[in-house]
C-alpha cells in the first residue's frame, strides 16, 4: 500500500518557556522536527505532509531543504483538526502514518512494523506499556484483549487511570477511513479539542480490527514538553551513539561525557577523551587521539593526528600526524598538510600550512599560504585586514620567522628567508635574505617610576 506521512508540528510548547516553537528546539544538533522528518524519509513515502502553526514561517524557513508539503493550521484545535487540514490532498488508497514533530527518537524499524501491521484492516496503532503512564491516553481493551477505545487522562475514571498501556499518538490508517472518521469528530471532551484518538472508537464500532505494535524501547515514543524531557532524550540519544561508536572500535574515555551532534566516521584505534563535542560531518583517520574539552566541527583529521586539550577546530582539513594544541583554534578554510605542529594559543584562519611547518606559541596566521618546514616564532601575527579588505601573506619553504613579528599583507616572503625577532615587515623579502626592523635599545639611568597617590 502506498504511504503518506503526516507530521504534526503546529504546537507552541508553552512549558518550554521559549520564544522558539517547540519543534525548533534541538537534540544532538538537529531540530526535533528534523529528526522526525528524516525518519519519515526512511519509509519511502510518496509524500510527507507537515502541519505547522505557531510561528509557522520561522519553522518553514529553518527547514527549507525538506521535500515536504507544508500545510498551515491557522487555529490549533487538536490533533484530529490538524490531520483534517491535509486529508483531502492524500489519495484514498494511501496508508497515512501520523507522526509528531516533538517525538524525535521514533525509529524507522518501528514505523515499518506499524505500517505492516495495518495490513488488511487498514488500521494499526503504536502503543507502549509504561511504569508511570501519567499524562498519556490509556488503551482500554475487552476481556479478549481487543481494543475498545482510547481514553485521555483528563477524561479517565479512577479504574482507567490504573491502566499502564498507553497511546503514543502514532498510527497508520487507510486514508479513506481516516477522512470519514475525521468528519465525525467533536470537541466534547475535557480538552475541548478534536482528538485524533477518538477515531479508534469509530473503528471499533464498525467492527474494524485495530492492531497494535510496540516499540523496542519506550524512549522511542517519549515526547518533549519541557527542557527536562529534552535533556533526558539528549542523554539517551548520546548514549546510543556512543555505544554504536564503541561497537565499531572507537575508545571513549567516558561515554557519558561525549556528544555527537552530527555524523562521525572514525578509523581504527581512535581515542576520544572526556567532554569532546563533535558537530556536523567529521571524519577521523586511524590512530587519532583527541584530548579533553575539544570542539570539532565539519572537519577531516588524518591518520596519527594528536589533538591536545581545549582545541576548537571548525571546517578544516587536518593532515596526518599533525599535533594541534593545547588551546589552539583552527578556523574555517584552513588546510594543514602532514606533520604540522600548531601549538598553544595559536589561531589559523583561511590558510594553508605546508608539510612539517610549525607555529608553536601565541600566533595568528590568517589568509596565508605557508610553505613546508617553516618555523613561526611566538607572538607572530599576519596583519591581513586593512579595515576594508583582506589581503594574503605568502610564505615560501624553509622560512624562519622570529618571535614577536608583524607581517603586513599583502606580502610575499620567499624560500629560505629569515625574519628577525621583533620585525615589522611590509615589503616582500627575497629568497635567502635576512629581514629586520630593530631599533637600538635606549637606557635611561636612575629613572624613577611614578607612584599613585
Amino acid at each position: 500500500m502506498p504511504l503518506s506521512a503526516v507530521i504534526l508540528a503546529a504546537g507552541k510548547g508553552k512549558r518550554m518557556r521559549s520564544s522558539l516553537p517547540k519543534v525548533m528546539h534541538t537534540l544532538a544538533g538537529k531540530t526535533l522536527l528534523a529528526h522526525v522528518y528524516h525518519t519519515a524519509c526512511l519509509l519511502s513515502c510518496d509524500e510527507i505532509h507537515i502541519v505547522y502553526g505557531h510561528e509557522g514561517d520561522q519553522v518553514r524557513e529553518a527547514h527549507g531543504t525538506f521535500n515536504a508539503r507544508w500545510v498551515r493550521q491557522e487555529r490549533q484545535l487538536g490533533t484530529g483538526h490538524a490531520v483534517l487540514q491535509v486529508i483531502d490532498s492524500i489519495p484514498a488508497t494511501h496508508l497515512v502514518i501520523v507522526l509528531y514533530g516533538d517525538v524525535p527518537l521514533i525509529t524507522g524499524e518501528t514505523l515499518n512494523a506499524l505500517a505492516e501491521a495495518a495490513g488488511d484492516s487498514g488500521f494499526s496503532l503504536l502503543t507502549a506499556v509504561l511504569e508511570d503512564p501519567a499524562g498519556y491516553g490509556r488503551i482500554v481493551r475487552d476481556e479478549a484483549g481487543n481494543i475498545l477505545r482510547i481514553v485521555e487522562q483528563k477524561d479517565a475514571d479512577e479504574q482507567e487511570k490504573l491502566l499502564c498501556e498507553v497511546n503514543t499518538g502514532m498510527m497508520a490508517v487507510r486514508a479513506d477511513l481516516m477522512k470519514k472518521w475525521l468528519g465525525m469528530l467533536t470537541d466534547d471532551n475535557a480538552q475541548k479539542e478534536y482528538l485524533l484518538t477518538d477515531i479508534v472508537g469509530f473503528a471499533v464500532t464498525e467492527g474494524i480490527d485495530v492492531r497494535t505494535v510496540s516499540p523496542a524501547s519506550v524512549m522511542e515514543i517519549k515526547g518533549v514538553n519541557d527542557r527536562a524531557q529534552l535533556a533526558e532524550l539528549e542523554r539517551h540519544y548520546q548514549h546510543l551513539q556512543a555505544r554504536e561508536l564503541m561497537g565499531k572500535g572507537t575508545t571513549l574515555a567516558d561515554p557519558a561525557r561525549f556528544d555527537l551532534r552530527g555524523s562521525l566516521q572514525a578509523g581504527e584505534d581512535v581515542f576520544i577523551d572526556v567532554n569532546v563535542v563533535i558537530e556536523g560531518e567529521v571524519s577521523i583517520g586511524n590512530q587519532v587521539s583527541i584530548a579533553p574539552n575539544c570542539v570539532i566541527r565539519d572537519t577531516r583529521i588524518g591518520d596519527g593526528a594528536n589533538i591536545l586539550a581545549n582545541c576548537v577546530i571548525d571546517n578544516a582539513d587536518i593532515g596526518a600526524r599533525n599535533r594541534i594544541g593545547p588551546f589552539a583554534r583552527i578556523r574555517p578554510g584552513s588546510n594543514l598538510d602532514e606533520d604540522v605542529h600548531i601549538g598553544n594559543f595559536v589561531e589559523i584562519k583561511q590558510s594553508e600550512i605546508g608539510k612539517g611547518s610549525k607555529a608553536n606559541h601565541l600566533s595568528y596566521i590568517g589568509d596565508s599560504e605557508v610553505g613546508e618546514r617553516v618555523n613561526v616564532g611566538a607572538g607572530t601575527i599576519t596583519c591581513n585586514y586593512d579595515g576594508v579588505e583582506k589581503h594574503r601573506t605568502i610564505i615560501g619553504d624553509d622560512v624562519f620567522i622570529g618571535s614577536n613579528t608583524e607581517l603586513i599583507a599583502p606580502l610575499k616572503i620567499n624560500d629560505g628567508a629569515t625574519i628577525a625577532a621583533g620585525a615589522t615587515i611590509s615589503k616582500d623579502v627575497e629568497a635567502g635574505s635576512l629581514a629586520m626592523s630593530k631599533r637600538e635599545a635606549k637606557v635611561v639611568k636612575d629613572w624613577k617610576r611614578g607612584r599613585t597617590k
